[in-house]
């Protein structure tokens, strides 16, 4: 009897565990959010004032840029994991394929790019969310609609687009980004290619949930979101710097003379040129939107420079590293033509009704 009273005794959760475990997330949370701050001006001090390099350089430009993606980039990875983590934790892989899956073919997909509207994410920065989603078991087809949605249609973007172009445009680039992002990601859904997502993500998936008891307590929870953030930043965190260091040397060394030269021909080619131009090189909707104004001076149509700045800030170079460590070359082709295509068709729609 003593040893059963013992025995339950031991199962019991532990307040003061639990207090504790709070106490070090909290923490930790502050310190996220304190380098989170300071990595833009260290950046800077590195680039700038320790190697005295200076602000006009190409040099300067391309390692300021790498020395605040790169933590950058680490940071979201693993907080967005933990926090993913955390959230599974109480629900099961079919309440979230449920709920975010849908009940008809699409819903899942409308609220993925929904919420990638809301998100102010970049392509590599709405990635580690994107493996998130795989890794909790969401619909493949679901997460790509996010991960286009997010980079290419956020409110920096179309308020931007408002101010220099009117609503007309700006609510069309709205229609047009979301449904490349829904119609992709059905596509790419119908297609059944999840067995080209990396082994390691389904282990993880399944490892993580066996591992939390039948009554978890906070402290648990926070045990298997860490583990799970740890394994994966560990597998990825040398994709992000490799490509990281591709948009770096691109955004410090591509002139834009250079393509304005290519995008302010009134031409045919013009729209498939845009979209092969604009996928090697990495830039936020906010970032590229002043490049499109003084390509739009220069004489290019706006279909063509929107275009363009679809397929720098939803098929970037940097992105398509990172995605490798999740996704297999063949999942990446059909991601990476099948959005190409729907933007070349968007690029001309654009340029017929402006």
């Amino acid at each position: 009897m003593q040893t059963l009273l013992t025995q339950q005794q031991a199962k019991k959760p532990s307040a003061g565990s639990n207090w504790r475990a709070w106490g070090v997330v909290l923490l930790a949370a502050v310190i996220w959010f304190a380098l989170y701050n300071v990595i833009q001006p260290f950046a800077n001090w590195i680039a700038f004032d320790l190697l005295a390099l200076p602000l006009d350089s190409h040099l300067g430009q391309s390692l300021a840029f790498f020395f605040y993606d790169v933590p950058k980039i680490i940071l979201l990875l693993g907080g967005m994991i933990f926090l993913i983590t955390m959230l599974r934790s109480f629900f099961s892989a079919e309440q979230t394929r449920a709920w975010l899956g849908g009940k008809r073919e699409g819903v899942g997909n409308v609220l993925a790019a929904a919420l990638g509207i809301i998100t102010p994410f970049c392509s590599c920065s709405a990635v580690p969310l994107f493996i998130g989603f795989v890794e909790s078991g969401i619909p493949l087809g679901v997460t790509f609609s996010f991960l286009i949605s997010a980079p290419v249609v956020n409110e920096v973007a179309l308020v931007m687009l408002f101010g220099m172009f009117g609503w007309k445009v700006a609510g069309f680039y709205l229609l047009s980004g979301l449904s490349i992002a829904i119609v992709a990601g059905i596509i790419i859904g119908r297609l059944k290619l999840e067995r080209y997502v990396e082994d390691f993500v389904w282990q993880i998936k399944v490892g993580k949930g066996a591992n939390l008891p039948e009554q978890p307590t906070w402290s648990n929870r926070f045990e298997i979101a860490w583990a799970s953030t740890k394994e994966i930043v560990g597998k990825v965190w040398l994709y992000v710097v490799v490509g990281i260091a591709i948009g770096a040397g691109i955004h410090g060394y591509v002139p834009e003379s250079a393509l304005a030269g290519i995008l302010g021909k009134q031409a045919w080619w013009s729209v498939p040129a845009a979209v092969l131009l604009g996928v090697p090189l990495y830039s936020n909707a906010a970032g590229i939107i002043p490049v499109v104004h003084a390509l739009m001076e220069k004489g290019a149509a706006l279909g063509t420079v929107l275009a363009f700045m679809m397929a720098v800030v939803g098929l970037s170079l940097p992105e398509l590293v990172i995605l490798r460590r999740v996704l297999k070359p063949q999942l990446i082709a059909v991601f990476v033509g099948v959005v190409a295509f729907a933007i070349i068709i968007t690029g001309y729609l654009f340029n017929l009704v402006f």
